[in-house]
């Protein structure tokens, strides 16, 4: 571009001078013409006619130029020809009028051609393009000299831009120039550690938000002004149940179809103000939530936010502590009544009929033992799920606690003709509390009992896993459990058959604290029932190793 703008520049010079050069050297030729001619006129005027060819050549040959003399009617009465003038000079004369002398009709005309003003116009080219070209090549080299500096220092300045947002390497040399440059790349070098320690802390706080949404319990859900989702969590979208890869760009029906929530926060981003809402999710397992929703300024408008606070489980809470003190009013209303009533009839006069009265004692007794039983089994339950049982487990042979259940039952079986069966192996441990352990298996082999029929069996299996369990297993003949029933029959005060339950003692609390106390040992429990064959217990325990004897003392006397 530089060396285009050179030239141009040189050819504009050399027509300029050129032609200005040639007009000024024509000029200089027709003013000496015009003397000449003035001259030569005078002389021409005292030439007799016979003598002017003569005169002609001698004026020629003084004046360098062709002289031409003529008549009146333009007829060439003298010519010199020592200046005879090619076609091209001819194309290339400076001519003078003809003048008229003050002798009519004689007229005079002097006429020089310009090859020397040729020559001189070639020459004074030549120099120009010599000058012109050094000119040039000084300028040239000047040119690629500054652009060369210029080069590096708009490179370093584009590399200072850069680090703006990148992060500059350690030891770059700052320009130390006093110039606009160096200002600059000084400033941009400021600026950019600046802006590097700004993105920084930006990212340290963008990390820090991520890490704690990402921790939080509750659910989190961010949407723009057009109610398109633009951040949530992975809390809401395990709540909601999300299965797609991304959620961005999503408007908040096609990733929740809940036409509460929309209304909600539509109506947060429509007035800016906050606003809370009860739902549930049918689609995710039918969970509760709590949702508190704020409005928040965002680059495109008014946006807002949401939090879910998960309400199920303590719906849950709250309608069991319902229902179990609905189970327990009703479980106690019944034994205290019969004490009140059968007291009263007593103090009405009864303790005078020597034929009921003991009829009547026995009866508060076994609603007094009755009562003693739920509390006592309450008190098991409340034991359990506030982990008050002792930290350290023991290591239990799961024999050695059968055989004490076994031992409590025997009277209760001879009672209702029921036959035990043990079967399997007996050197089997695992860990945990050997009491806890014991109140379960009784609990099993109590309603395995009570359950059965006249002449029935209970038997108590139990065996070594392939897969590091203690398998003890408790079947019966009794009745059975129907199928509708057997999701429940872990729940505290639920009964398959409560008359039958309360005419043989139960509670209704047993089977719970049997989920427990396996439940603390790291355990599961499986059920299996047909009605009117009888069902199985399953209780499955990690293993232990056998313990170590305990090495015996010896003590002798001299």
């Amino acid at each position: 571009m530089a060396l285009a703008l050179v030239a141009i520049t040189l050819f504009a010079v050399d027509r300029t001078v050129t032609t200005y050069a040639a007009h000024q050297q024509a000029t200089r030729i027709e003013q000496r013409l015009s003397i000449e001619l003035r001259i030569l006129t005078a002389e021409l005027g005292g030439v007799p006619d016979s003598g002017i060819p003569a005169w002609a050549r001698s004026a020629a040959a003084k004046s360098q130029a062709r002289i031409t003399v003529t008549d009146s009617n333009g007829e060439v009465l003298a010519d010199d020809s020592s200046f005879n003038l090619t076609p091209a000079d001819n194309q290339s004369t400076v001519s003078t009028p003809v003048l008229r002398l003050a002798r009519p009709p004689l007229g005079l005309r002097l006429r020089a051609p310009l090859t020397g003003l040729d020559a001189a116009t070639h020459e004074l080219r030549t120099r120009i393009l010599e000058v012109s070209l050094g000119s040039a090549l000084l300028a040239l080299t000047i040119a690629f000299l500054v652009s060369r500096s210029l080069s590096l220092r708009v490179s370093r300045l584009k590399r200072a831009a850069e680090d703006l947002v990148g992060n500059a390497p350690e030891g770059r040399l700052i320009d130390d120039s006093n110039d606009e440059l160096g200002s600059l790349e000084r400033s941009l070098t400021s600026v950019g550690a600046e802006l590097r320690k700004l993105v920084d802390r930006l990212r340290f706080e963008s990390a820090r938000r991520e890490a704690i949404l990402a921790g939080m319990a509750e659910g989190v859900l961010a949407v723009d002004h057009e109610l398109r989702v633009t951040f949530c969590n992975g809390a809401f979208l395990r709540a909601i149940g999300f299965r797609g890869r991304t959620f961005e760009g999503l408007t908040l029906l096609e990733l929740v179809r809940d036409p509460g929530l929309h209304e909600l926060l539509r109506q947060v981003l429509a007035t800016g103000e906050p606003r809370e809402l009860r739902f549930k999710l049918s689609a995710a397992n039918a969970r509760s939530f709590e949702v508190q929703a704020t409005p928040v300024d965002m680059p495109a408008g008014r946006g807002a936010i949401a939090i879910f606070h998960d309400t199920t489980d303590l719906e849950r809470l709250e309608q069991i502590r319902k229902d179990f003190v609905a189970n327990v009013s009703h479980e106690l209303r019944t034994p205290l009544a019969g004490i009140i009533g059968y007291a009263e009839t007593l103090l009405d006069g009864a303790l005078e009929d020597a034929k009921n009265k003991r009829q009547f004692v026995e009866i508060i007794r076994a609603n007094a033992v009755r009562l003693g039983s739920i509390a006592s089994d309450l008190l098991v339950l409340s034991e359990l799920e506030s982990g008050t049982d002792p930290p350290e487990p023991e290591t239990i042979s799961v024999g050695t606690v059968l055989d004490a259940a076994e031992l409590t039952v025997e009277a209760e079986t001879r009672a209702r003709n029921v036959t035990i069966v043990r079967e399997g192996a007996e050197n089997l441990y695992v860990a945990g509390s050997r009491l806890r352990l014991e109140q379960a298996l009784l609990n099993l082999l109590a309603n395995a009992i009570k359950f059965n029929r006249p002449g029935g069996e209970v038997r108590i299996s139990t065996e070594q896993r392939d897969d590091g369990h203690v398998a003890v297993i408790v079947s019966d003949t009794g009745v059975g459990i129907p199928s509708e029933d057997l999701p429940r029959i872990f729940e505290r005060f639920y009964r398959v058959d409560k008359a039958r339950s309360r005419q043989v003692g139960g509670t209704g609390l047993g089977l719970s604290i049997v989920k427990h106390v396996v439940e603390r040992m790291n355990g599961t429990i499986q059920v299996e029932s047909q009605l009117g064959k009888g069902s199985t217990f399953t209780l499955l325990l990690p293993a232990v190793e056998q313990p170590e004897p305990a090495p015996s003392s010896v003590t002798g006397s001299s």
